[in-house]
């Protein structure tokens, strides 16, 4: 454990930094904690940063540790909404590297449009928890390699996605895919926690501009309708001019948007 005292003017006692555990700070002021720091590594290798800080005193000098401990480029996710939680990072010397939009999404296929959408003749739909794992594991890896050899993988949705070294997909169950005959064209995740979110469609690009993601679409939003569920959220990259029209095309709208720092 390492701590370091600093003057903070919060009260007659000076702020104690302390590093309480790898990549974890506290603040503590008088033996109370007042702000918390943690860094992770994303999926991607990239190291993200947050802290909750009562006060900006609290947030500046868990920032000021943090930068002195870790490696850079260092990364982080705010709610654009939040000012001061943006300025806070500012100040520490972040810049905006990407805003990401988070879409409601109707299931409703009146509203949609999607009530009639079909595959494309030689594709099927395997729903969710019916996929074959290892052709599952094979769709989405080359979808990565593809990525990562265009756009490249740190242009998705910023997520932390939990799993074994090596490994991309966490929980088969959670992906329906469209299928041809000898292999898998594209994949859909939606993950159910506090409400549905579509964490990932993506199509290999020998299958793209056949309408395959409007038929993964309509398949998993359709599936969320007749469970009950109303919406269902995603996140799309300002820069996403595809994926934007995409949603929007369905009748999804922007409610919010993140923006991801870099330092």
């Amino acid at each position: 454990m390492n701590t370091k005292p600093f003057t903070s003017g919060l009260g007659e006692n000076a702020v104690m930094i302390t590093r309480v555990a790898d990549r974890q700070w506290h603040a503590l002021d008088d033996d109370l904690v007042v702000g918390r720091a943690h860094a992770q590594h994303r999926p991607d290798g990239r190291l993200f940063v947050s802290i909750d800080a009562w006060h900006d005193v609290a947030f500046d000098l868990l920032a000021e540790a943090m930068l002195a401990d870790l490696p850079s480029p260092l990364y982080t996710l705010v709610d654009e909404a939040d000012v001061e939680l943006t300025a806070g990072w500012r100040r520490a010397g972040f810049t905006i590297r990407r805003r990401e939009w988070e879409y409601v999404v109707p299931t409703d296929p009146r509203v949609t449009g999607l009530g009639e959408v079909l595959p494309p003749p030689g594709v099927t739909i395997v729903p969710a928890g019916q996929a074959d794992e290892s052709l599952l594991r094979a769709v989405d890896r080359a979808i990565r390699d593809e990525v990562g050899a265009t756009v490249g993988w740190q242009s998705m949705p910023a997520e932390v996605v939990p799993r074994p070294e090596g490994g991309t997909i966490v929980d088969p169950s959670k992906y329906a895919v469209a299928a041809a005959p000898d292999r898998y064209l594209g994949l859909i995740r939606v993950v159910r926690v506090k409400r549905p979110r579509i964490g990932l469609v993506a199509v290999r690009a020998g299958g793209q501009r056949r309408g395959i993601a409007r038929a993964l679409l309509a398949h998993a939003l359709g599936t969320l309708h007749r469970s009950g569920a109303t919406a269902a959220w995603a996140e799309v990259q300002e820069s996403n001019q595809a994926a934007a029209a995409l949603f929007e095309g369905i009748g999804a709208r922007p409610m919010s948007s993140n923006l991801e720092l870099v330092r």
